[in-house]
């Protein structure tokens, strides 16, 4: 039913003021807020990931506008060259949020380059606001190596898709640990899985389903390096990634595999999403 003039006016008042009086704003503050232009928070992690891989100079599709308003944002900040913002969120770009974040007290993975809610946020007040806000979650423990709690629901829906569970040989946040990974496993989001009692076709079908809900992941053999038969997988979009991964899932997306070489991706096909894009399908 269309509300009287009157009464949507009154309606939009009351909306106005409950969300001013949850966020301590003031009824002039959250109508700046929304006057903002917005930067897509998924998108733009995306072309973080993506665009130091490329050599074509191609945008990541539905990022060049928030990448434009964060590389301006940076510009007036002395820490990036008016030439390259371009809308492309290359390795020079990264570099500059890195140096961003680190003159926020910042540390660690939270350093790392990708756009973190909070570190965009501040880089945006006043100037823009963020939408589609994404995260890692807090470090938990599964199945006796530690991982976030956005990878450990990926996880569950990848077994849910395949009826089988999935054991971990190697988890997150594994600074120092299996010199073989060479610096994948430093961050969040990427986990080894077992393959034991797996034949080509299970473990072919296991990396389809954590590829569905949002996994760069391949099927990693001892020809290829020395190491076992397991299942490597790197969270598309977890913002604790190490840049080591972060390489990996920048080439998935370019159609490759994942390893030093970067030779073409030997995993089956699927419609390439994140987490969020698969729960949103």
């Amino acid at each position: 039913m269309k509300l009287p003039s009157c009464a949507a006016a009154l309606v939009a008042a009351t909306l106005l003021a409950s969300l001013t009086e949850a966020s301590g704003m003031s009824a002039a503050q959250a109508a700046d807020a929304r006057a903002l232009p917005s930067v897509n928070m998924e998108a733009t992690v995306k072309a973080a990931q993506i665009d130091p891989r490329r050599s074509d100079g191609e945008l990541t599709p539905g990022a060049k506008a928030g990448v434009l308003l964060v590389e301006r944002a940076l510009h007036d900040r002395h820490l990036l060259d008016a030439k390259w913002v371009d809308g492309y969120f290359g390795s020079t770009t990264v570099a500059a949020f890195a140096k961003f974040q680190k003159s926020l007290g910042l540390t660690g993975l939270a350093a790392n380059g990708l756009p973190g809610k909070a570190s965009l946020a501040r880089l945006g007040a006043g100037r823009f606001r963020v939408t589609h806000i994404i995260g890692p979650g807090a470090r938990v423990s599964a199945g006796g190596v530690v991982i976030d709690t956005r990878t450990r629901s990926m996880l569950a829906e990848a077994k849910r898709l395949l009826r089988r569970d999935l054991v971990l040989l190697q988890g997150s946040y594994n600074r120092g640990g299996d010199p073989t990974s060479a610096g994948t496993h430093d961050g969040g989001g990427v986990v080894d899985i077992s393959v034991k009692g797996m034949n080509s076709a299970t473990r072919t079908a296991v990396v389809r389903a954590l590829r569905r809900v949002g996994f760069a992941a391949w099927v990693r053999s001892p020809d290829q390096a020395d190491w076992p038969w397991h299942i490597h997988a790197a969270a598309i979009n977890d913002t604790d990634l190490s840049s080591q991964a972060q390489h990996q899932i920048g080439d998935y997306y370019l159609g490759l595999n994942g390893l030093a070489g970067r030779g073409p991706d030997d995993g089956p096909k699927v419609t390439i999403r994140t987490w969020e894009e698969y729960q949103r399908r």
